[in-house]
């Protein structure tokens, strides 16, 4: 543990956020934990508010916004901002979740997409639409996660959320595989995107792969790495 003074104290507790390349395979609140953790290790900071700004799926990676301290009040405001994602998507083959996180449950064909239709398919999903979100998400249902009725097998509805897709970009088409650039509101999920356009194709379709690229002004390039997180705060400690 460093030596504490209440100079660093004070500055966490002031309030800070922090722009974060969430790792593979972790969840939003791990991301969180590992903060609190360090933040405890440190500067035996115990009750400090820790939070983050918009979660990110566990297999999606990219810019987590994690707000300390008084900044915690901040979180609504910056989540609210438009988010930008570079998302792979896979043709003729669905998944009960809509991305890698379950095994294939049905195959379709896909031969008959070309770029040209697609262009033209995307244009749909431009603008203010109606989306439904997936059932493996953390979308409340009368105060339940929706994982959880996934999870035991039961069957619910979810109600259509209104969002906002500002534009959609093909920045590669090789079949069975596109990658898009998307531009978009708070609330969306790409995973539904993935789903939807593959029935707008007449397919199938899941997420392979996910990187948010944006959240609001906070930039992928200019986040931190979970391992250079402690160097970071060292910038806080005073001689």
């Amino acid at each position: 543990m460093t030596e504490i003074t209440e100079e660093i104290q004070k500055k966490f507790a002031e309030g800070l956020i922090l722009s974060i390349n969430k790792p593979y395979g972790w969840t939003s609140a791990d991301v969180v934990r590992k903060v609190c953790s360090m933040l405890r290790y440190r500067y035996d900071l115990k009750k400090i508010k820790v939070g983050h700004a918009g979660t990110l799926d566990p297999l999606a990676t990219g810019v987590l916004v994690v707000c300390i301290g008084r900044a915690t009040k901040q979180a609504e405001t910056i989540q609210s901002g438009e988010k930008e994602y570079i998302a792979e998507i896979r043709f003729g083959a669905t998944t009960p979740c809509f991305d890698l996180e379950k095994p294939v449950d049905a195959y379709f064909e896909y031969k008959h997409i070309t770029r040209e239709s697609l262009e033209i398919a995307l244009k749909k999903f431009i603008g203010t639409i109606e989306q439904i979100p997936p059932l493996f998400s953390a979308k409340m249902l009368n105060g339940t996660r929706a994982y959880e009725f996934a999870r035991k097998g039961e069957d619910v509805e979810i109600k259509s959320a209104t969002i906002h897709i500002r534009n959609i970009e093909i920045i590669k088409f090789d079949l069975p595989v596109v990658v898009l650039k998307i531009l978009c509101s708070k609330g969306t999920y790409i995973r539904s995107i993935a789903r939807d356009l593959g029935l707008e194709m007449q397919s199938g379709a899941h997420l392979t792969n996910l990187c948010r690229t944006r959240s609001g002004n906070f930039l992928l390039d200019n986040s931190l790495n979970i391992n250079e997180l402690e160097n970071f705060f060292k910038i806080f400690e005073t001689k």
